[in-house]
């Protein structure tokens, strides 16, 4: 039943049904108006052919409102050359005009307003100097092309009418000429009423269509920045989380070799790489909560996001794991900004990393970080043998240099000129940082 319902309301929403209904309304409005009057039913054949030639237009006004328009008014002209009244249908002329100026760009619809306008006054001229009394204000019948009758003591015909013809049986006739109803003085004012409605209402419905389509672009906007920030928590987790794991899993995996290979002589150096691999597992869970922490998914205390500070007890850990750590410090520390100190402390935790997987038995690695006026630079390389990952394209090194590069900076990795594999990294700090 609902379906049925509303295959019913969508119908009687159609536009063809619409102007069906407001042709219908227009034909028995003139019904109404003249109906009573039993002359009304003797009109000349012709008069019906041009009511229904206005009501066919309406009904097509949508489909084809230009012809509409056209057939409309050469209707109208045709009833006033009748000396015929207006009648509702007449309207049609205006509500087609109406539906050209809502559908058709504003040139082709001011043109046709002008040419409507040129014509009605035209016909009021035509009208005024025909010499003959105007058939719609004659003092008589209004409607019908044949003579009028004066009653009784009405007065005479008004200026400017054609003089009374001669008495037959006691009565004065005279013959109407064509009406004026349709000059500018009414038909005219009609038609500008309804251009100006029509346009009114294209310029309103542009106006929406606009702030529809600007809303869609709002949205859509809206909808790639959500996505792009998501790409980008993604990637930073990503690279935290790289970050941790192999640095955590590097020391945990040379912990073990190097217990391994003591367990058979020095037990107790066994159960110190044992230790070291416990507190290294358990710092590396808990670095792992704390980037869930940061992106929402996990629950906890926050911890502070690893610096600089931390650099001393990174170097410790490298150390326990059996890689010499040379730490050099140039320049005044002080404090940074929580996204440049976190930057810094994962490019040397990375590099670290990269040395103590790639770079060999035997090999030392050297930190030195630059506190500058105006950048903080960090050298971090090693003297062994090996190189980086996938010839310097590996996660490691390129989590590094976007890390940078989201602070204006910049990361370089390459072969020593003294030998061994350099990190360099550079990030500028702003004047309040600098200072």
């Amino acid at each position: 039943m609902r379906i049925h319902l509303a295959a019913l309301r969508g119908a009687l929403r159609g536009s063809s049904l619409q102007d069906a209904g407001l042709a219908a309304l227009l034909l028995a409005g003139t019904w109404a108006v003249h109906g009573a009057d039993a002359s009304w039913l003797r009109q000349p054949p012709a008069r019906c052919a041009l009511i229904a030639v206005c009501v066919a237009a309406v009904t097509v006004r949508r489909r084809w409102p230009i012809p509409a328009l056209a057939a409309a008014w050469l209707a109208a002209m045709a009833q006033m050359a009748l000396a015929a009244g207006p009648v509702p249908t007449d309207l049609a002329v205006p509500i087609i005009l109406y539906t050209v100026a809502v559908r058709r760009r504003r040139e082709v619809s001011l043109a046709l307003l002008g040419a409507a306008l040129v014509a009605a006054m035209s016909w009021s001229v035509y009208v005024a100097l025909d010499g003959r009394a105007d058939g719609w204000l004659y003092d008589g019948r209004p409607f019908g092309a044949g003579g009028a009758e004066r009653r009784p003591g009405a007065a005479g015909p008004p200026p400017g009418a054609a003089p009374e013809g001669p008495r037959q049986g006691g009565r004065t006739t005279t013959t109407p000429g064509p009406t004026d109803w349709g000059g500018l003085p009414v038909l005219g004012s009609l038609l500008v009423v309804a251009w100006a409605i029509g346009w009114g209402v294209r310029s309103r419905r542009a106006y929406l269509d606009e702030l529809r389509a600007r809303a869609l672009d709002l949205e859509r906007e809206r909808d790639q920045r959500a996505a792009l920030a998501v790409a980008a928590e993604r990637a930073r987790l990503a690279r935290e989380l790289h970050d941790v794991v192999a640095h955590g899993l590097a020391v945990i995996v040379m912990q073990a070799q190097g217990g391994a290979a003591a367990f058979a002589k020095r037990p107790a150096d066994t159960l110190a790489a044992l230790d070291t691999i416990v507190a290294t597992g358990r710092a590396s869970l808990a670095d792992i909560r704390h980037v869930l922490s940061a992106d929402g998914q996990a629950d906890g205390p926050a911890r502070p996001v690893p610096g600089l500070a931390q650099l001393p007890r990174l170097i410790d850990r490298v150390r326990q794991a059996g890689t010499p750590v040379q730490l050099r410090i140039d320049g005044s520390p002080r404090p940074l900004p929580t996204g440049v100190d976190g930057c810094a402390y994962r490019i040397v935790q990375e590099a670290l990393t990269n040395t103590m997987k790639h770079a060999g038995p035997g090999a030392r690695a050297r930190v030195a970080v630059r506190y500058g006026g105006d950048e903080l630079g960090i050298d971090a390389g090693d003297d062994g043998a090996g190189g980086s990952p996938a010839g310097g394209t590996g996660n490691g090194l390129r989590g590094m240099r976007e890390r940078a590069a989201l602070l204006g900076g910049e990361v370089t990795a390459g072969p020593a000129p003294d030998g061994g594999y350099l990190v360099r990294a550079r990030i500028p700090l702003g004047p309040g940082e600098a200072a």
